[in-house]
């Protein structure tokens, strides 16, 4: 029940992902006397976050980064800077890679993916039986702290991409655009691993998360929101309001941990490319990078 898989877009197979820190999520999410009790301790106190995250940004963490590499096969050679000069586990976390590394596919009229992750996609949020799980789905309308834009997005497209701690952390913007200032939304920073998702969808709109409006030509209005989770203590943006950026140009990106980013779409913008549709249908993820193909406009050109 607790496994996790996946279909990895360049080979089309399905893997089981190794999730890192596999047994604390089992033992924080899990059915347990000591999950009630200490979960909302660290998942609702920022102190533990904040605690944990100086830790990562400490030089004894440098020590950490090759087994890190090793373990989870991290391909150093999409790095821009060379692996010896990351100052502590946070610098690697956070690291660039070269321009090369993540290509952007051509085309003002195709959204890419803004990161590195796990991929969903729903064409119609309002039909859908459920996100992770069948019959369970989370409230726009909290998710967004505001009626009248839910309603905006109700019959809308969306995507959920999860960054794993594994997974390059900066994100980027899906298409040509120009952004708003980011609104913050204070909440809390449980997990946003599957385990804990499948017990509780409502994570995603109680946790702490930013959300960013983009004007853009082909697509509508978009609402770029990102999620903090357990050990995030910090979304940082890179970005400018009010300036026109470009798709696959960085916006930002999240300090050590888990994340989300979700993308909301105003209905019949786009047509997501039919290999993540037809793997959300079955329950399954797929594992993309930034610059790959996320979906076509469907407004006239």
């Amino acid at each position: 029940m607790n496994e996790i898989y996946y279909i990895d877009r360049s080979t089309k197979e399905k893997v089981k992902e190794r999730i890192y820190g596999h047994c604390y999520i089992e033992w924080l999410y899990g059915k347990n006397p000591f999950s009630w009790i200490l979960r909302p301790l660290i998942c609702h106190i920022p102190f533990f976050s904040k605690y944990y995250a100086s830790l990562q940004k400490s030089k004894a963490s440098r020590k950490k980064i090759k087994p890190f590499i090793e373990k989870f096969e991290v391909d150093t050679s999409e790095f821009l800077d060379p692996v010896d000069s990351f100052s502590s586990f946070n610098d690697f976390f956070i690291r660039k890679l070269k321009p090369s590394a993540r290509p952007i596919v051509n085309g003002n009229d195709v959204a890419v993916l803004p990161a590195d992750g796990r991929y969903f996609a729903f064409r119609n949020i309002q039909s859908e039986e459920g996100f992770y799980v069948k019959g369970k789905k989370f409230s726009l309308q909290k998710l967004l702290r505001d009626p009248k834009l839910a309603h905006k997005y109700e019959q809308g497209s969306m995507v959920i991409a999860r960054l794993a701690p594994v997974d390059y952390h900066r994100f980027h913007f899906p298409c040509n655009c120009i952004p708003s200032a980011p609104e913050l939304i204070q909440g809390s920073l449980d997990s946003v691993n599957p385990i804990a998702l499948r017990q509780n969808i409502d994570i995603l709109t109680e946790n702490k998360r930013m959300i960013t409006k983009l004007k853009t030509q082909h697509f509508g209005t978009v609402l770029y929101i990102e999620i903090g989770a357990t050990f995030v203590g910090s979304i940082h943006q890179t970005f400018e309001p009010e300036k026109h950026y470009a798709k696959g140009d960085e916006k930002g990106y999240f300090s050590f941990g888990g994340s989300c980013v979700i993308l909301l779409f105003e209905p019949f913008r786009i047509q997501f490319d039919q290999d993540i549709l037809e793997a959300t249908h079955n329950g399954l993820e797929v594992l993309g990078h930034m610059g790959e193909s996320l979906g076509r406009s469907l407004a006239p050109l």
